[in-house]
């Protein structure tokens, strides 16, 4: 094998869960997933953040449920058929779930297609995005989960 054939193949990559929310894609790192799963009953708890729907129970285990959708400030969840909760995984915290309208694809994305998120804003949004995928002609947002999960309320 040549050289070049040698490093393209090193090349550092990382793969995304595509996910739609609102009308825009956003990528989840493959690393954080633990299980995608249907919407299901979701139970309210009392004094929760507004963003904390409630808690699912998941095989025996509660998982408390996080809608992105109001921690970004977008309007409220919609539940369809395609809608989903993504079990993530986290480090010394156990288990999370967050909703999303849909679960697209799973791309795989080089160093090279991945810009760095410059953008300064006062919108929540934009706080929790770590960079910009490109997958073809598709741009995709990178979501920052510890970001997304750390985020203190401003109010």
């Amino acid at each position: 094998m040549s050289d070049y054939l040698m490093e393209s193949v090193e090349k550092e990559t990382k793969q995304y869960i595509v996910v739609q929310i609102g009308s825009e894609k956003y990528g989840i790192d493959i690393g954080y997933i633990d299980n995608i799963v249907r919407m299901s009953k979701i139970t309210r708890v009392p004094k929760a953040q507004v963003y904390f729907p409630g808690i699912i129970n998941l095989r025996g285990e509660i998982v408390p449920v996080m809608s992105i959708r109001t921690k970004m400030g977008l309007e409220p969840d919609v539940y369809t058929n395609a809608s989903r909760i993504i079990i993530l995984k986290i480090e010394n915290r156990g288990m999370l779930g967050v909703i999303v309208d849909a679960v697209c694809e799973v791309v795989t994305l080089a160093a090279d297609q991945i810009e760095a998120n410059n953008v300064q804003s006062n919108s929540t949004k934009d706080n929790f995005i770590n960079g910009i995928g490109k997958n073809g002609e598709q741009l995709i947002s990178l979501l920052e989960i510890n970001a997304i999960i750390d985020e203190k309320d401003n109010a």
